[in-house]
């Protein structure tokens, strides 16, 4: 009996405009066993939302066009993405502090390869 493929790894958006930070994250949640779409700004990922339902996001604050914050909002108030984890990616301490309460990590920018694929694993084996 020939079984068909597996069940796919769930998908991560990865919310950055810096290309070089996107494509680094982009690797080291890719090993952490997710399926990934690499999105470089807030009105591109606002459009993507509405129609997928992404299991991990990991989120920059300062996008072009829509922020990172307005974004962060829309995921907490749309149902299809009650269950959507949150990286929240950031330099700026100040509004990360704001906001720890509605994302499940804060990760403070820089950091390193292997942390975001530790943080990736476990939240990957708590799905």
């Amino acid at each position: 009996m020939v079984e068909g493929p597996g069940p796919k790894n769930p998908l991560a958006f990865i919310i950055e405009d810096n290309e070089s930070v996107a494509e680094v994250f982009k690797i080291a949640i890719e090993q952490a066993d997710f399926e990934t779409e690499v999105i470089h700004d807030g009105q591109t990922a606002l459009d993507r939302l509405a129609t997928m339902t992404p299991a991990l996001v990991l989120l920059d604050l300062h996008l072009p066009f829509v922020s990172g914050a307005e974004i962060l909002r829309h995921i907490r108030t749309e149902q299809h993405l009650a269950q959507t984890r949150v990286i929240l990616a950031t330099a700026d301490l100040i509004r990360a502090e704001n906001l720890e309460h509605q994302v499940d990590i804060v990760l403070t920018k820089p950091f390193g390869f292997t942390k975001l694929y530790e943080i990736a694993k476990e939240l990957r084996a708590s799905l």
